[in-house]
């Protein structure tokens, strides 16, 4: 064999080593085997978000998410933890590792997935206005001259600050950020700002729940709040698997199942917008 030869030779070795090393190091680094093996699901929900996301009477854990995070658990023969993480902080939990999966009704977003990798929608939050019966407001296009709220980082909040640059301000309107929902909720209730943006759902168990009778819903917001799973950017078997795991939620009935359980009888969302699968 001549020196060319051999030359090309050690170069193909020095390549396929190099590619299986990497694709070891890949599959190893992947939190679905580090799951599998922990027996452990770290899961990263909102907990002031009823129904997705709450503390029950016994200040456990509850709600839509909460469960899903159960139910991944169970498919991967795993104890669920579900670790609170605000609004703000959803992603940044995620980023730092405190969490292996994030399930908190998250707007997959181009700017959220430079950072993170989603999965395709397991919910579908219709946006509602919502404001006290007093406020006059009947429609969405009557916010532009009124004190509005919502909570910091959420998918509204970022509505509401694009509409505010395009005119709304010169018309009078201003936005509160507040930490958590119940936040929103109680400055609503008290007169401090005057509507938020509510998910369809989540204002129907608001009404079942009867904790705020001067809130009414008046129409619908021009928002389309899916909410996906995220898991670490890089991390494409986790990835894999969780994006079949959604699949089966839904086929197998589940997801109905659960929305029912915590958004009342109305009707299931869709998962696609216009017939497009994301």
């Amino acid at each position: 064999m001549g020196n060319k030869m051999k030359t090309i030779m050690k170069a193909l070795v020095a390549t396929t080593v190099a590619t299986l090393t990497l694709a070891a190091q890949a599959h190893a680094g992947s939190a679905l085997d580090t799951i599998v093996q922990g027996k452990k699901l770290r899961c990263g929900v909102m907990l002031d978000a009823p129904p997705a996301g709450f503390r029950d009477q016994n200040n456990e854990p509850d709600g839509y998410d909460v469960t899903y995070c159960k139910d991944m658990a169970k498919a991967l023969g795993a104890e669920p933890v579900v670790v609170e993480t605000p609004s703000p902080d959803r992603i940044p939990a995620l980023v730092s590792n405190r969490i292996d999966v994030l399930i908190s009704s998250t707007t997959p977003t181009p700017a959220r997935a430079l950072t993170v990798a989603f999965t395709q929608p397991y919910t579908n939050n219709i946006m509602m206005v919502v404001t006290r019966k007093d406020t006059g407001i009947s429609q969405y296009s009557d916010l532009k001259s009124k004190k509005l709220g919502g909570v910091v980082g959420a998918t509204p909040e970022q509505l509401f600050k694009e509409e505010l640059a395009k005119g709304w301000q010169d018309s009078g309107a201003s936005y509160t950020g507040y930490a958590s929902d119940a936040e929103s909720y109680l400055a609503l209730q008290q007169g401090k700002i005057d509507a938020i943006l509510i998910a369809a759902g989540v204002f129907h168990a608001l009404q079942q729940s009867g904790q705020f009778p001067e809130f009414v819903a008046q129409g619908v917001a021009p928002l389309a709040d899916f909410g996906s799973i995220a898991v670490h950017r890089d991390d494409a078997q986790f990835l894999n698997w969780a994006r079949l795991f959604v699949f089966q939620q839904e086929v197998s009935g589940r997801r109905a199942e659960v929305y029912k359980k915590y958004y009342g009888d109305g009707p299931l969302p869709p998962l696609t917008a216009n017939g497009i699968n994301f």
